[in-house]
C-alpha cells in the first residue's frame, strides 16, 4: 500500500566510455571477451524458479569464427512453453499487485548493475554473440539498455501521475492496471538493449512475460537473465524459452490468457503473427495489444546545397556501422549529379581505411554478419549487381565465409531508381546509390516516398532551409524518425523516441511513455461523496 508520492531518480543518459588504449574499460572487456570465448556455457531455459535443460541442444558460435563453439542452449518442447505460460500467470498474481516503486527499484538496480559490475560482461557477450565491435556493443548493450531502464522508470512515474480532473463532490482517479493475462516478447539478434527492453518494459508495468530471444542472441541473453535475477526480478515474471519459433508462437497464441505481443523482427513474420492473432480473436479474454517494430529501407537524400563530406560521413556511418544490421541503417541514397562523384570518392576513402575482422581486435571497425543465411543472401544480391547492366559495384563487393561471415562494405550505383537493391531490405553492409539531376530535386523527393513499403528512418542533407522544409513535408509519411543533416541511425532513449509506420511497424516509440502505455489497461474510478436519492432532474419541474 502506498505511503507517499515518490519521486524517482532523474533519468540521465549513460555516458559512452571510450575504450581508448590504456583505459580500464578496454582492459576489462578484453579480459572478459577471452574468458567467454575460451569457455563453454550451458544455457538453460528459465521457467518459473526452474532452470530447464531438455538435453536437446544447439551450439552457439561467434559469427566471426563460426567453427568455434562457445556454448550450447536447450530447446523447448510444447510442454515447456505451456509451463512457461502457467508460471507467468501464477507470478502475475503477486507481481501485478506489488507497489510500483518496488518494481521501479528492481529495474533501477538492473541499470546500476549494467553500468558497473556487468558492463564488461554484457559488452563482451554482445561482441561474441552478435559480432559487434566494442563501440557498437557499448552504445547498445550498456548505454542504451541502461537508458531504457532508467528512463522507463521515470516514464512509468509520469504515467501514474497523469490523473483526470474531478468535479464538485466527485473524486476521479485512474489506475494503470497491467494487462489481464501475459505478454509474449519476441526479440531480435541485432540489439541486446532491445532484447532486454521488450520483456522488461512490459514487466515494469506489472505484467508477466514469456520471452523468446533470437537463436543468434542467446549467448548475450543469458547475461541479461543473470542481471535481472541479481536485480531481484521474481521467478516467473520473465520466463525464457528457446526453440522452434512457429511452435512456440502457436502454443502461446492458443492460450485464452494471451494479452499482448511485444515484437521486433521481420515485417513478414509480424504480419503473419498479426494474422494468426486475428484468426484466433474469439479465443482471447481480451483484445491483445500488438506492438511491433519491423523492417526498413532507410534513405539518405542530399540536396545540391549539401556539404559533400557531411553526406559521405552520413553514408559511411549510417550504412556500415554494425555491418548495416540496424533496422535504421541507411541502405539507399539519392545524390545530385553535381556532387555525386565527390561524395562517393570520400566514401571510397573511408571504406579503404576500414579494418575488418574479429571484434577481439579493438582496431577493427567492420566484423561479420550474423549467420550463413544472411551472408548467402547478401552475396547473391552483390553478384546480381555485378552482372546487371543497370547497376555497378563501385566499392567493395567481395565476401568470404571460410572462417567468419565477412561481407565487404559495398556500394552499388543503380541507373534505375527502382532497381531491386533500392527497394529490397538487405540488412547488411550494402548501400545502393541513385544519382539524380539537380533540377529534379522535388521529383526525387516523390521518388523517395514512393519507392519503399517501409517508413522507419530517413535523412536529408541540405544547407538550404527551404529545401529542408520541402523535404520534411514531402517525406512526412515515409520515416517515423527523420534526421536533418545527420545519419538516420543512433536514436537515443529519452531524446529520439524510436519507431516507424507503414511496413516498419506500429510506431509505438520505444524509449518514450507511448510504449509503456501499451502495456496497461487503465481503470477509471469515480467516487461520489453525496449520492443522489431522487432520480428526478430539475427539468422535470
Amino acid at each position: 500500500m502506498g505511503k507517499g508520492f515518490f519521486q524517482v531518480p532523474t533519468a540521465i543518459n549513460e555516458t559512452v566510455k571510450s575504450y581508448a588504449p590504456g583505459t580500464p574499460e578496454r582492459a576489462a572487456v578484453i579480459a572478459q571477451y577471452e574468458t567467454y570465448f575460451n569457455g563453454n556455457v550451458d544455457v538453460p531455459m528459465y521457467i518459473g524458479s526452474e532452470e530447464v535443460r531438455t538435453g536437446n541442444t544447439n551450439t552457439m558460435s561467434p559469427p566471426h569464427d563460426h567453427k568455434h563453439i562457445v556454448g550450447t542452449y536447450h530447446l523447448a518442447e510444447k510442454k515447456h512453453v505451456t509451463h512457461a505460460i502457467e508460471n507467468a500467470l501464477e507470478a502475475r498474481k503477486k507481481w501485478s499487485q506489488i507497489a510500483w516503486e518496488e518494481r521501479a527499484a528492481i529495474f533501477l538496480k538492473a541499470a546500476e548493475l549494467i553500468a558497473g559490475p556487468y558492463r564488461a560482461k554484457i559488452n563482451a557477450a554482445t561482441m561474441i554473440a552478435q559480432s559487434k565491435n566494442v563501440h557498437q556493443a557499448e552504445i547498445d548493450a550498456s548505454c542504451e539498455l541502461i537508458d531504457f531502464l532508467r528512463f522507463n522508470v521515470e516514464f512509468m512515474s509520469q504515467i501514474y501521475a497523469e490523473q483526470p480532473d474531478s468535479g464538485e463532490g466527485v473524486w476521479n482517479r485512474v489506475e494503470y492496471r497491467p494487462l489481464e493475462g501475459f505478454v509474449y516478447a519476441i526479440t531480435p539478434f541485432n540489439f541486446t538493449a532491445i532484447a532486454a527492453n521488450l520483456p522488461a518494459s512490459a514487466a515494469m508495468m506489472g505484467n508477466a512475460v514469456v520471452w523468446k530471444p533470437s537463436d543468434s542472441q542467446i549467448f548475450s541473453a543469458k547475461v541479461l537473465v543473470d542481471i535481472f535475477k541479481e536485480a531481484g526480478v521474481p521467478d516467473g515474471v520473465i520466463n525464457v524459452v528457446y526453440g522452434d519459433p512457429v511452435m512456440i508462437t502457436d502454443t502461446v497464441l492458443e492460450s485464452p490468457d494471451f494479452a499482448g505481443v511485444h515484437f521486433t523482427g521481420s515485417t513478414y513474420v509480424f504480419k503473419e503473427l498479426w494474422k494468426k492473432i486475428g484468426n484466433k480473436i474469439h479465443t482471447y479474454k481480451t483484445y491483445p495489444k500488438i506492438v511491433g517494430e519491423t523492417g526498413g529501407k532507410d534513405f539518405i537524400i542530399a540536396h545540391p546545397s549539401a556539404d559533400p563530406k557531411q553526406v559521405a560521413t552520413g553514408i559511411t556511418r549510417g550504412a556500415f556501422e554494425f555491418q548495416g544490421q540496424k533496422c535504421s541503417a541507411a541502405s539507399r541514397a539519392y545524390l545530385p549529379k553535381s556532387m555525386a562523384d565527390e561524395v562517393l570518392n570520400y566514401v571510397k576513402e573511408d571504406v579503404a581505411s576500414f579494418k575488418m575482422g574479429s571484434p577481439a581486435d579493438l582496431g577493427n571497425y567492420i566484423t561479420a554478419v550474423i549467420h550463413e543465411g544472411s551472408f548467402d543472401k547478401l552475396a547473391k544480391y552483390i553478384d546480381q549487381a555485378k552482372a546487371d547492366a543497370d547497376a555497378e559495384v563501385i566499392i567493395g563487393g567481395n565476401y568470404d565465409k571460410s572462417k567468419g561471415y565477412f561481407i565487404e562494405p559495398t556500394v552499388i550505383v543503380a541507373k534505375d531508381p527502382k532497381y531491386t537493391t533500392m527497394e529490397t531490405e538487405l540488412f547488411g553492409p550494402v548501400m545502393t546509390v541513385y544519382v539524380y539531376d539537380d533540377a529534379d530535386w522535388s521529383e526525387t523527393l516523390q521518388l523517395v516516398d514512393q519507392t519503399s513499403e517501409y517508413a522507419l528512418t530517413g535523412a536529408v542533407f541540405s544547407r538550404d532551409r527551404y529545401a529542408v522544409e520541402e523535404a520534411t513535408k514531402a517525406l512526412v509519411n515515409c520515416a517515423g524518425n527523420f534526421y536533418v543533416n545527420d545519419k538516420p541511425t543512433g536514436a537515443v532513449v529519452g531524446q529520439q523516441p524510436f519507431g516507424g509506420a507503414r511496413a516498419s511497424g506500429t510506431n509505438d516509440k520505444a524509449g518514450s511513455p507511448q510504449n509503456l502505455l501499451r502495456w496497461v489497461s487503465p481503470r477509471l474510478i469515480k467516487e461520489t461523496f453525496v449520492t443522489p436519492i431522487d432520480y428526478r432532474y430539475p427539468f422535470l419541474g
